[in-house]
């Protein structure tokens, strides 16, 4: 035990040193050495390869449960009467609104009754919820089984993050959040054409089949081959005090509440562009029927960026990725807003070209920002998860929902936007490291 520990000690001395090829320092949680000293090894809980697949098929329940369903909007208009189009966009909002009032709440509990328990009632809840999708003859009973849906959902987004906060650390976690939001991604961007997939070869109503079957297939897997990661000496007990102390700690710890708010920022870029890319591409490039093409194409960008970042994570480190994908941000907006003010108007291939840069930027951006503003919360993973998702969420809700709404017929208000954010972003992270 004491030769690990020295061992342990040794290597986090080695990350912590600021090297002269540009490595930025890595803080040092003396909890987490004794953590990985005293405990078995990740691969006794589950192999590696293994656990990042399980991650990645829960975590991805919630983009296959919302963009899936698109394609199916149209058939549910007519079949289940709705007089009002617009009202179909109801069952994308109260999926949401699922996954947003349930995403504080199974932190906390998981830190208290262990991951997987809280997994199985989030599945569960998920489960009935695709059920009564699958039966519902009316809107209002379609609806319901959504918010189910949602609610359920999150369970899986929450926990897989703190489950893997339970078995790694440093780049290692920031090297599999990155993968799982790589995949996250491109299942967000390949889902509507599953969803048209499953309406070819049959009714509506199997789509909401298939996601039952991924949502027991997950839990299946799980419930088989996973070790529970929290074990019952760290569990919390279920109080206002407890919960209080570990909120208070999550928002008020430095690097956590710093790393928080680059997630909302960078978050909020991407809102700014989701909520004002139909009116760039439809009205302002009029590119017509491509526009989900175009989009998906951007998806797959950020997908492909999450990816790479997994790959050299190990030799760059996540502090001095992160700063090089937001210079980059700085640098490509300030170049596409001179020439917006060169040209009246921007060819779509070099605004593509663009976003992409962008995009691919926020790949390798948002693993590794995860991972750092998890990094010192091990002992209260799931309550820090929890609040890292809600604060960034309400953050990049707001100032994202501002840059959409700045939409003026141009794309100056979306490249401002880009760049506004990346910059703070970047001056976040420059100030904390000369704090350290």
């Amino acid at each position: 035990m004491k030769s690990n520990v020295q061992s342990i000690k040794k290597q986090n001395h080695e990350m912590s040193v600021s090297e002269k090829d540009g490595h930025a320092c890595e803080e040092l949680y003396p909890e987490d050495i004794m953590e990985q000293a005293a405990h078995k090894k990740p691969q006794d809980f589950m192999p590696f390869k293994e656990f990042v697949a399980l991650m990645v098929l829960l975590m991805s329940l919630s983009a296959l449960s919302i963009d899936a369903v698109l394609p199916m909007l149209g058939i549910l208009s007519e079949e289940m009467n709705i007089v009002n189009a617009n009202h179909t966009q109801y069952v994308i909002s109260v999926m949401f609104l699922g996954l947003t009032l349930g995403k504080f709440f199974y932190g906390p509990l998981s830190d208290s009754y262990g991951r997987k328990s809280v997994i199985y009632v989030g599945i569960g809840l998920f489960c009935i919820g695709s059920v009564i999708g699958l039966i519902a003859d009316n809107f209002p009973l379609f609806l319901f089984g959504r918010a189910l849906q949602g609610l359920g959902a999150v369970a899986a987004q929450v926990v897989t993050m703190a489950m893997v906060r339970d078995l790694y650390s440093g780049r290692e976690m920031a090297r599999i959040m990155s993968i799982i939001m790589g995949v996250f991604i491109i299942v967000y961007a390949i889902a509507p054409s599953i969803g048209q997939l499953i309406l070819i070869l049959g009714h509506w109503r199997h789509i909401f089949v298939v996601l039952l079957l991924v949502a027991i297939t997950g839990v299946t897997w799980m419930h088989l081959r996973l070790r529970e990661t929290l074990s019952h000496e760290k569990r919390r007990p279920l109080n206002f005090k407890t919960l209080w102390q570990g909120i208070r700690e999550a928002i008020l710890h430095r690097i956590t509440c710093v790393y928080t708010i680059c997630i909302g920022l960078v978050f909020a870029g991407d809102i700014g562009y989701i909520t004002s890319s139909q009116q760039i591409f439809h009205e302002y490039y009029d590119t017509g029927k491509l526009f989900p093409v175009y989009f998906s194409f951007l998806a797959l960008a950020f997908g492909a960026a999450s990816m790479i970042n997994s790959c050299i994570i190990q030799q760059y480190g996540m502090q001095l990725i992160t700063r090089y994908a937001f210079i980059g941000m700085i640098v490509t907006s300030s170049i596409f807003i001179v020439m917006c003010m060169i040209q009246p108007v921007v060819s779509f291939l070099l605004f593509m070209v663009y976003t992409v840069i962008i995009f691919f930027c926020m790949g390798m951006l948002l693993g590794n920002l995860r991972a750092i503003a998890m990094e010192p919360m091990g002992h209260i993973a799931g309550t820090a998860s929890a609040v890292i998702g809600t604060v960034s969420s309400v953050i990049s809700l707001v100032i994202g929902s501002l840059i959409g709404l700045s939409y003026n017929g141009s794309l100056f208000p979306l490249i401002i936007g880009f760049l506004a954010t990346a910059s703070v972003g970047l001056m976040l992270q420059l100030w904390l490291e000369r704090s350290k």
